[in-house]
């Protein structure tokens, strides 16, 4: 008998799972919104945002515009949330702060809404496109609620997404370098120092400029030379001037000799 009880509890699981579908689904067909009402806020709360999702799919239009209305409304927004679903959890707690401006729960709806491009932004070498909408999105809630609690949250979010945006561009620059395209590695490079002039990798950057100048000049035309290593002059100074003690100074420093020569024959 022992040996057979977990067949037995088995059994049951599987009577009480197809009883529970088929009340599910008959509720779900019921005319009654009511009984929909409970038993969507009923799954909800337990943590099956899945079904209560499809309750609040039928429900949202039936309630629009009251208090039942805005409540489904926001939690159709955390149920998509819950799922990691961030892009349509974002729509859905913006829908909700449009709908129901007035609403305990619009700031942190907005403010949601934002973070979720936050977390949908992936690694600095894949496409930043969410990176960019999300700062959009953080800075038009800071705009909108200056006094917020939550400003100085959404302005460290958008540190972290500044962040990884400077790291793809340093890598963008170095991938130009290693593929010998030294026009637009240093193009690069130099847009990295005017959109984040406190880098932290601005030694390595002017480094890399000086370097690329030089290669440069050597591949060039003629009459492109000398500008190039007189560039190349620049680089290094700027490196010294910044970081007289840096362990790039003394390959750079020959590279610097030889453009000086190369610009005097």
């Amino acid at each position: 008998m022992l040996k057979k009880s977990p067949f037995i509890i088995l059994f049951i699981g599987i009577l009480v799972f197809s009883y529970s579908c088929k009340s599910y689904n008959k509720t779900l067909k019921s005319a009654n919104n009511e009984l929909k009402y409970e038993t969507g806020i009923d799954l909800y709360e337990s943590g099956d945002f899945n079904k209560a999702l499809q309750f609040f799919d039928v429900l949202r239009a039936v309630y629009r515009g009251t208090e039942r209305g805005e409540k489904l409304a926001y939690y159709t927004a955390n149920c998509y949330f819950q799922l990691k679903n961030y892009e349509i959890a974002s729509y859905y707690y913006k829908q909700y702060a449009q709908m129901y401006p007035m609403a305990d729960k619009a700031e942190e709806a907005s403010f949601l809404g934002a973070y979720c491009h936050y977390l949908a932004s992936p690694r600095s070498s894949l496409d930043q496109s969410n990176t960019y909408l999300a700062l959009k999105e953080l800075q038009l809630y800071i705009d909108m609620y200056p006094k917020s609690s939550r400003v100085d949250e959404a302005n460290k979010l958008m540190d972290d997404l500044r962040k990884k945006l400077e790291i793809k561009n340093y890598n963008i620059g170095k991938l130009y370098y290693r593929m010998e395209d030294f026009q637009a590695a240093i193009t690069s490079f130099q847009n990295l120092l005017d959109d984040y002039p406190d880098t932290e990798f601005k030694e390595e950057v002017l480094y890399y400029i000086a370097k690329a100048y030089y290669t440069y000049a050597e591949k060039s035309v003629f009459t492109k030379k000398e500008e190039r290593y007189e560039k190349t002059i620049e680089a290094y100074n700027n490196l010294l001037y910044m970081y007289p003690d840096s362990e790039y100074l003394k390959e750079v420093e020959s590279i610097n000799e030889n453009a000086k020569k190369k610009i005097q024959q």
